[in-house]
């Protein structure tokens, strides 16, 4: 059974969209959401295995979710009124891209291609989209009960603390749902570097260096927060911070 969820801040093109997928007898709707922030809600907490993702709803963009979401993630099929999202949305390696009013006979032959494929191919489908789209410019984090989008130059470090992953900013922590290891595979290499496997920092924020007794390092972040480097990590990183590959 495929499970499915439908995201829209339209209740009508939600209640279309249910109607249409009920005659499919390997579909199974587990639950809907009506904005982005609740969709990702939603897809931590069930784990859907396909999402139907509106493009433009309040809070964030369905865009917005789908490239905040961890790794092994749904496969995300947009449907929208709006066509000129489409190469962003298979930058993101999308599943399908609809355009509505969705017709039964497309619906159809999105169906058929989710069937085809199996998950670990298009997650290797993703990781080479994301890949080619080149370096990520914004994230979305938590804030309270709700989502902010943070410019990638806002963006301090990102550690990892008692399982949940900081993303720091000159004055805020917020939090977000990839881990560090899915957040390695999909930054620049050019702007952020892995000091330790609790932290990755962004290279332009980095005011100083400290070697520590042992081989170990420290590093000064702009905004005076400290971090602790690697000894395995401290030389690459010295030559990094020189320009050096």
């Amino acid at each position: 059974m495929i499970r499915v969820l439908l995201v829209d801040d339209e209740t009508l093109a939600r209640d279309r969209l249910r109607e249409m997928l009920g005659s499919f007898a390997d579909l199974e709707i587990v639950a809907e959401a009506g904005d982005g922030e609740e969709a990702i809600d939603r897809i931590v907490a069930l784990r859907p295995d396909v999402v139907f993702l509106d493009v433009q709803m309040p809070g964030c963009s369905g865009l917005e979710v789908a490239r905040s979401l961890a790794r092994p993630g749904p496969r995300i099929v947009f449907c929208t009124s709006f066509d000129e999202y489409a190469v962003e949305a298979f930058e993101l390696a999308a599943a399908d891209y609809l355009l509505k009013p969705v017709t039964r006979a497309r619906l159809a032959q999105t169906i058929e291609r989710v069937r085809r494929k199996a998950l670990p191919e298009w997650e290797a489908a993703r990781e080479r989209a994301t890949r080619a789209s080149g370096e990520r410019t914004r994230f979305l984090a938590r804030c309270g009960a709700r989502f902010r989008v943070v410019p990638q130059d806002e963006v301090l470090c990102f550690s990892s603390e008692q399982g949940l992953t900081a993303l720091q900013t000159g004055r805020d922590r917020h939090w977000m749902e990839p881990t560090l290891n899915d957040l390695e595979q999909r930054l620049d290499p050019a702007v952020f570097f892995r000091v330790s496997r609790s932290a990755i920092v962004r290279l332009d924020a980095i005011a100083e260096v400290v070697p520590l007794v042992g081989g170990y390092g420290e590093l000064l972040l702009k905004n005076g927060s400290r971090v602790q480097v690697s000894r395995r990590r401290l030389r690459e990183l010295l030559l990094r911070l020189e320009g050096g590959s």
